[in-house]
């Protein structure tokens, strides 16, 4: 499976939660198969959305599911130590790695060679981190958000895009539909 084979499979799992969307593709994709008011499309900052994502769900109760990639994880690992000790029940972390920067052309990362997520992860103190095959992904997910405790799911999956158009919706509307989700 690609990610957006990936992204279409959990889009009935993960549609009444508060999700925030890697940069690029990623957002585009998730945009196109189910646009909720619940999602946050990143279209800038690479590499934040865990660390937004994990903001959010310390800041309230609901809910809250990061969708990441292999490529932008490695752009922010400073992010997992945070995680790690700060955990917060209600915040799920997965990184959809497909060993590239799918965003800029499928170019090869390090997790695609030696680096395992999984392994960064548990050394940065990450108690709950699950690899997963792609196929296997829905069930794992949906145990994670029903859990009581922060979760990191590494999907292994391959690498590949579709064509589709940008997000053509203002950021300003994004953030604001995206807040008003959150506040209620």
């Amino acid at each position: 499976m690609i990610r957006s084979e990936i992204l279409k499979e959990i889009a009935p799992i993960i549609r009444d939660h508060l999700v925030v969307c890697n940069i690029g593709l990623p957002s585009q994709e998730l945009h196109m198969i189910d646009d909720q008011p619940t999602n946050f499309y990143m279209l800038g900052t690479m590499g934040l959305s865990s660390s937004i994502g994990f903001g959010l769900a310390l800041s309230q109760d609901k809910p809250v599911i990061s969708i990441d990639g292999d490529g932008s994880v490695l752009t922010n690992l400073g992010t997992l130590p945070t995680i790690a000790n700060n955990a917060t029940g209600n915040y799920t972390l997965l990184i959809i790695d497909n060993g590239s920067y799918g965003s800029t052309g499928d170019q090869p990362t390090y997790a695609g060679r030696k680096t395992s997520l999984t392994d960064v992860a548990r050394a940065c103190g990450c108690e709950n981190v699950i690899e997963v095959q792609d196929k296997d992904l829905g069930p794992v997910l949906q145990a994670a958000i029903d859990s009581d405790q922060m979760t990191i799911i590494v999907c292994k999956c391959d690498s590949g895009n579709i064509k589709l158009p940008v997000i053509t919706m203002d950021p300003v509307v994004i953030k604001d539909r995206f807040m008003k989700a959150v506040a209620s």
